[in-house]
């Protein structure tokens, strides 16, 4: 029988053991740091701006001098926006490169119980790479799916754009391209999220490329387990509820230092390891061979 709670305790079990038995400050900023890279491009910070209905300090801005500006500049205009694209996009490659390292990296530490970097980051290489081509890909197809569901609603409310109007056309522009974006995101989004939960780890236990971890997963995970897969995630998603719930309230404690980053990896170590160590459990369920979390023998046995 698989089960999406049974593996709770065991990831308990296990976060504590690594990071509390015994403590160590060295382990925690190394462990620390792979999850950092490991999260790189994927998380987000909260900003506090007061109160966003209260008008009584604003004041109205006149955009006509920067339309007007825009329009004598035009070509430099055009020029500054690819530019910021194409760094915008650079820093995106960037962070999905060091991200795939990161993941393998983390996955690494948290199985074997060791806080190293540099040797993993050599051994790990191939597996890294095959990783980071792949949501290269993902991430391009993003992009694309933006633009297109964007010119999309814009070909459809032509009409509407040509009359200055916002009409039945400009509002079925809206509603078809952003239900195409959503559908798009949510698809990407669920790639992702299995990509990260069982294909990496796939890809470690059997040293094997994306496309043959994918297969895995297609072929000997999911039939008849589909339905466990989807309560791993409904369940997954109650607990980073509360995980935010405590990561806010360390927030508060440490007057948002803990916001800062590697920062935050450090501070709320204990909640990434747990995560991992959770996916970990649910899939060594599916047999032995899917055991990935090495857990030392006791003394007596040893």
């Amino acid at each position: 029988m698989i089960s999406i709670t049974d593996p709770i305790r065991p990831a308990i079990a296990h976060t504590r053991r690594l990071l509390f038995e015994p403590f160590s400050f060295q382990k925690w900023l190394v462990l620390g740091f792979s999850a950092f890279l490991a999260q790189l491009g994927q998380g987000g910070s909260y900003n506090f701006n007061g109160n966003p209905f209260d008008h009584s300090t604003r004041k109205d801005f006149d955009f006509e001098p920067v339309a007007t500006w825009i329009s004598e500049h035009l070509p430099l205009v055009i020029a500054l926006v690819i530019l910021i694209f194409m760094l915008i996009l650079a820093l995106a490659i960037l962070f999905q490169w060091l991200s795939s390292r990161g993941q393998f990296l983390f996955l690494d530490g948290v199985a074997r119980d060791r806080a190293e970097i540099a040797e993993p980051w050599t051994r790990l290489r191939g597996p890294g790479n095959q990783l980071f081509g792949f949501r290269l890909k993902l991430l391009l197809a993003g992009f694309a799916l933006f633009f297109l569901c964007g010119g999309l609603g814009v070909l459809i409310a032509l009409p509407d754009i040509h009359a200055r109007h916002f009409g039945t056309a400009a509002i079925l522009g809206l509603v078809v391209a952003g239900g195409l974006l959503l559908l798009g995101l949510l698809a990407m989004a669920l790639i992702g999220a299995l990509l990260h939960d069982f294909v990496v780890p796939v890809m470690y236990q059997r040293q094997v490329g994306v496309a043959a971890a994918w297969t895995a997963l297609r072929q000997e995970l999911l039939p008849g387990q589909a339905w466990k897969f989807v309560g791993f995630y409904l369940l997954s998603l109650l607990l980073e509820l509360a995980a935010a719930l405590l990561m806010l309230l360390g927030c508060c404690l440490t007057c948002c230092v803990a916001l800062l980053p590697y920062i935050s990896s450090v501070v709320f170590l204990p909640i990434h390891v747990f995560f991992r160590c959770y996916s970990l459990g649910f899939l060594e369920q599916f047999g032995e061979e899917w055991r990935i979390i090495q857990v030392p023998l006791p003394l007596a046995e040893a």
